[in-house]
């Protein structure tokens, strides 16, 4: 069974960080690129941030450019989200995905993390 358990989300003043983590089981991590999405109140769910299985490849929504960090340690099956500068228009749920390099129809999401950055 495959799972996608995301952590580290929670309450941030602005100009704050925050480092999402994606622990995954249940699949072999290395063949899977992974993803952060996001969605905002009555809005889309719009991409954070892409990186792939093996190159280590990123990138990302143009607005978030230099305050965002995707990275992953495929040791531990996690891959992460480094968030930093953060803005009001940051708040949203934080979703992690894992799609198969080859076979797109193995596709799997975490559960979401909220993400809130007020004063």
């Amino acid at each position: 069974q495959v799972q996608l358990v995301q952590s580290g989300g929670g309450l941030v003043q602005p100009g704050g960080s925050l480092r999402l983590s994606c622990a995954a089981s249940g699949l072999t991590f290395s063949m899977y690129a992974m993803s952060w999405y996001r969605q905002a109140p009555g809005k889309e769910r719009e991409l954070v941030a892409r990186i792939t299985s093996t190159s280590g490849s990123t990138n990302y929504a143009d607005s978030l450019k230099g305050r965002f960090t995707i990275s992953r340690d495929n040791d531990k099956s996690t891959v992460y989200l480094q968030m930093n500068s953060l803005k009001p228009e940051d708040t949203a749920v934080y979703y992690c995905k894992a799609r198969h390099n080859r076979i797109s129809r193995y596709e799997y999401w975490g559960q979401g993390t909220q993400v809130t950055v007020s004063s």
